[in-house]
Order: structure tokens, then C-alpha cells, then sequence
């Protein structure tokens, strides 16, 4: 089984992220990049299948700018077999996103398509699910449990009143959650073989997709400040404040 990991270069997560003067989107300038937090347990979820023996190649994507070579990079040491790095260096939504990665399925043939569930820059949480629907293939998604058993695949999802297992025939779509492993931290040896693993660099026109934007960004803030809490002497003085002064009662 050939499994495709899509992997997308963000801010760090340990990063503080700050807004441009003109309000005009997040300040990227000399600020640490890493790998999609969600898309690296998705990498993790990949190699540990391939260790199962379950899967046989894994093949690492991303679309972005010439940088986002090192995030595939990371994923060739971590355990990906090979890369793939779509080069742009205009924003891409979702939508694009899965009409991209189409494109690559459609040339590369995986029988599992693991993503995370959202990047933590624009929080969209809609790229597996678009792909899974431009592609005809069943999808699990907020996964915390993947199984392969009698050729198919088992998908323990996190949904709001619990856990949820789906069944699932492949080809299909899996994105990933938080709870679902701990993603290994790669060796030197790995990080040195990485080097050698092969890349291919392309660009969005060998794919034919249009990716122009459909949505506008007015402007963005940061989040107001919080302001300071109060100590309550009784119940009935903090009743008082929920009803008069918060109004959540």
C-alpha cells in the first residue's frame, strides 16, 4: 500500500504570532517555521504503518514556497520514502489545497491519503474533507485510532459526545488528531540519508488548477486583552456578577 501525507509549512507553534502595522495579515519575517504540528503525527501515523507492514512507499507533498523543501525534508527523516514539493509562493485555500492534491492522487495512485486535520495558521479544517469528496473516497477524520484489519480500514474518531469507530474500504482519507501517537523526533543518521531521499519540484501549472483565490481578507487583529479576574466573598455575590455582569445566567 503507497500512503501520500500532505505536510504544510507554518509559523512554529512555540512562536508568538504577530499582525502586520497595516493589519493586513501575520507578519512572517524572520520567524521560525516548522511542520503542521497536525501534519506531523500524520507523517508518525505513516511510518508506523509502514513498520506494521501494512504500507509499502510513503510519499511526503507539500505546496508551497522553495522553502517548504525543509518540512519534506523532515518528513524523509522521520521515515517518508520520497517528496514532492508543488512550488508557490501565493496563498493557497483549501479548496485548491484538495484540488492540488487531486491532481497528485490521481498521478501517484495511493490507496491512503493521511493529513492532519487542520493547520494551525488558518484553522480552515477543510482540506480532507474536500479531498475526500473531490476524490469519491470514503473519509475518517479527528482520528485518534487507525487499523487496517481484512482489508480495511478502522478509524476511531473524536467527536463531541466521545469516540466513534467508522469502517472504511480503501482508497480512502484519514485525518489526524492530536491523541493519535507522538511524533518521533529524527536522528542524525536519518537527517543525513534525508539529504539523499529524492525530491521532485513542481509547479502548480503542471497540475492545470486554478488557483485563484475565492475569499478576501478585510483585515486582522490581534485578540482583544483579557482583562483581570475578582475574587468573590460568597456564592451569592459571584451568582450576581454571572447574571448582572457577564450575562451567562
Amino acid at each position: 500500500m503507497k500512503i501520500l501525507v500532505p505536510v504544510k509549512r507554518v509559523i512554529d507553534y512555540n512562536v508568538k504570532v504577530r499582525v502586520k502595522s497595516d493589519e493586513s495579515g501575520v507578519d512572517l519575517a524572520n520567524v521560525k517555521m516548522s511542520m503542521n504540528p497536525f501534519d506531523e503525527i500524520a507523517v508518525e501515523e505513516a511510518i508506523r504503518l509502514k513498520e506494521a507492514g501494512t504500507a509499502e512507499e510513503i510519499v511526503a507533498v507539500s505546496i508551497g514556497p522553495e522553502k517548504a523543501q525543509d518540512q519534506i525534508r523532515q518528513a524523509l527523516a522521520m521515515g517518508a520514502d520520497r517528496g514532492i514539493l508543488i512550488k508557490t509562493d501565493a496563498e493557497v485555500e483549501p479548496l485548491a489545497v484538495a484540488k492540488l492534491l487531486k491532481a497528485v492522487v490521481d498521478e501517484e495512485k495511493p490507496e491512503l491519503v493521511i493529513l492532519g486535520k487542520q493547520a494551525i495558521d488558518d484553522d480552515s479544517n477543510q482540506t480532507g474533507q474536500m479531498l475526500a469528496a473531490l476524490l469519491g473516497w470514503g473519509q475518517g477524520t479527528f482520528a485518534s485510532k487507525v487499523e487496517k484489519t481484512d482489508g480495511k480500514l478502522n478509524v476511531t474518531r473524536e467527536i463531541d459526545g466521545g469516540l466513534q469507530t467508522v469502517s472504511l474500504n480503501l482508497p480512502a482519507i484519514v485525518t489526524t488528531d492530536l491523541r493519535l501517537n507522538e511524533p518521533r523526533y529524527a536522528s542524525l543518521p536519518n537527517i543525513m540519508k534525508a539529504k539523499k531521499k529524492p525530491l521532485d519540484v513542481k509547479e502548480i501549472a503542471d497540475y492545470g488548477v486554478d488557483i485563484a483565490p475565492r475569499l478576501e481578507v478585510i483585515k486582522v487583529t490581534e485578540p482583544p486583552k483579557r482583562e483581570a479576574g475578582v475574587k468573590v466573598e460568597t456564592v451569592a455575590e459571584l451568582v450576581d456578577k454571572l447574571k448582572n455582569e457577564a450575562g451567562v445566567i
